[in-house]
């Protein structure tokens, strides 16, 4: 391997390549959702977070040995993006959909299973807050089919409040998200 080839290869790859990284901290491995905030994220890093071993088929193409990826990386979309009780997709929210729409669009029959889940805080009822998670899992689902997403890839569920991203306040909007991960790395 040329040093011109380990320079074209992301840091973390040429590493792998060169083997020259022999443990890592499981802790760096955290399947703990990224929060994405209130910013558009970049589409090179959602797609190197969701679809993390391209780069390893991209290595195997071009004749080289891949030592391995990282885990898919599970997205938390912003908490208070949903008003209370309600399912719609607020403005601030699609800008965001729209770069996975274009990420996922990329891979349509690929075979890759992205799990959308939905979550609630604890106001309501158990059976309610799981209906409404489900309903805003089917919605960012929806938008994402709409603008040419594989339906055959997404998967969506409501987790209700089962699952507070705040473990110490379940009434905390924090709590209202979705997320959108690999369907190997849900939870």
């Amino acid at each position: 391997m040329t040093s011109t080839t380990l320079h074209l290869l992301r840091p973390w790859t040429a590493a792998l390549v060169l083997g020259a990284v022999a443990w890592l901290p499981s802790a760096a491995w955290s399947q703990a959702a990224v929060d994405m905030g209130q910013g558009v994220p970049d589409a090179k890093v959602i797609a190197e977070g969701l679809f993390p071993e391209d780069e390893c088929e991209q290595l195997k193409a071009a004749g080289f040995k891949c030592m391995g990826f990282r885990p898919a990386t599970r997205y938390a979309l912003p908490a208070t993006a949903f008003k209370v009780g309600s399912a719609e997709i607020p403005d601030s929210l699609k800008v965001q959909l729209e770069v996975f729409a274009d990420v996922l669009r990329q891979r349509r029959g690929s075979g890759k299973q992205v799990r959308i889940e939905g979550h609630a805080d604890a106001s309501g009822s158990a059976t309610a807050n799981a209906a409404l998670s489900q309903k805003r899992a089917e919605s960012v689902r929806d938008f994402l089919v709409a603008r040419g997403a594989d339906p055959a890839m997404l998967s969506s569920v409501g987790l209700g409040s089962a699952v507070p991203k705040s473990g110490t306040d379940p009434f905390s909007p924090e709590n209202r998200r979705v997320e959108i991960g690999r369907a190997d790395a849900a939870k």
